[in-house]
């Protein structure tokens, strides 16, 4: 298995040169008040890419903080509840 992650891993990264030799042409960015600059694509393939993944990861972040902070008050709750009371399961009823 550990064999065919890899060649897949190569397979890859070869498909990534060839698209990066094919994009190497020199591309004009525009931007507003006559601003523009000069790179080639694949630079700029790969600044937008980095940009929407780290937009994607914050986008993600808030909702982990969000699910962090629901099971830290779950676990505090279940803390305090009283050791000797033990509530009706809800699977019981389906194992009937």
């Amino acid at each position: 298995m550990r064999y065919i992650v890899r060649l897949l891993e190569v397979v890859l990264l070869l498909v990534l040169v060839a698209v990066t030799v094919q994009n190497s042409a020199i591309v004009e960015f525009k931007l507003f008040f006559g601003h523009a600059f000069q790179a080639p694509l694949i630079l700029f393939l790969l600044i937008f890419f980095v940009a929407g993944a780290a937009i994607g990861l914050l986008s993600t972040f808030s909702y982990y903080l969000r699910v962090r902070r629901e099971l830290s008050q779950l676990k505090k709750e279940l803390r305090t509840r009283p050791v000797g009371r033990v509530d009706a399961d809800p699977s019981d009823a389906l194992a009937d």
